[in-house]
This record gives structure tokens, C-alpha cells and sequence, in this order.
């Protein structure tokens, strides 16, 4: 696939969708007992999200710690690094400016309101700079 500078509405619509109806299903069937679940679940939903995304210019992406770059980490850290947070030379991601906060080194334990936040941030950027 070629390297995208924009996605068409429908297909971010359609994105936002299959995972809002993850989120739901999850939250239908979680309670107690699902503690250890929930981060092993949004941890793999991270890299779900990053996938539908995955070809998108990072010339338009930025390398500012915005949220598109905080997911591409946390994605590529949660595949390579054996689920601890990776630094990237290139994307100035601070911790205590990124939506997670997780700095280099630390394991990635994704909870349901920690990925309602980087969804909501990370489809807010994609729609500022991919709008199609």
C-alpha cells in the first residue's frame, strides 16, 4: 500500500467504529476477575488502532509527541520491546506532555480509560492533519 497523506471520512468513520465496538463487547463483559485482562486487551488494541493507520505520512504525522506519534510508540514498543515503552530519536515525545505518559523503559499497561483518552486524542490529530 502507498504511504497515505489523507484518509477518506468514511474509512476513519469506519475505523472509529470497529473499535468503539470493541471497547463495547469489552465493557459488556467485564467485572471482576478482568483486572489482569484489561491492559492485555487495550495493550493489543493500541496496536489494532495503529494498524488501520499504519501507512500514514509521517512527514504530515510531525514529530512533536503528539498523539499519532505516542500510539506509533506505543504500538512499535508493545511488538519490539517486549511491552516496555522504546525512546525514538526522531519523535519528541515527553512524557508529561503525552497523553499515557509512559517514558523509555516503562512496561505498557494499557487500562480502559487510559486508551478512551489516546483514542480521543489520537483521532482528533488524525482528523486535523489526514482530513479527507
Amino acid at each position: 500500500m502507498l504511504a497515505m497523506s489523507s484518509y477518506p471520512r468514511d474509512y476513519v468513520e469506519a475505523a472509529r467504529a470497529a473499535i468503539e465496538a470493541r471497547v463495547a463487547a469489552y465493557r459488556k463483559v467485564a467485572g471482576p476477575g478482568f483486572e489482569e485482562f484489561e491492559p492485555v486487551f487495550f495493550n493489543d488494541l493500541v496496536v489494532v488502532l495503529e494498524n488501520y493507520f499504519v501507512h500514514r505520512l509521517r512527514a504530515a504525522e510531525g514529530k512533536d509527541g503528539n498523539p499519532l506519534n505516542e500510539v506509533r510508540l506505543l504500538a512499535t514498543s508493545l511488538m519490539t520491546a517486549d511491552g516496555r515503552m522504546i525512546a525514538d530519536k526522531q519523535i519528541k515525545l515527553k512524557p508529561g506532555n503525552s497523553l499515557l505518559g509512559y517514558a523509555p523503559g516503562d512496561v505498557i499497561a494499557v487500562r480502559a480509560d487510559d486508551f478512551a483518552r489516546l483514542t480521543k486524542g489520537f483521532f482528533a490529530e488524525l482528523e486535523t492533519r489526514y482530513a479527507g
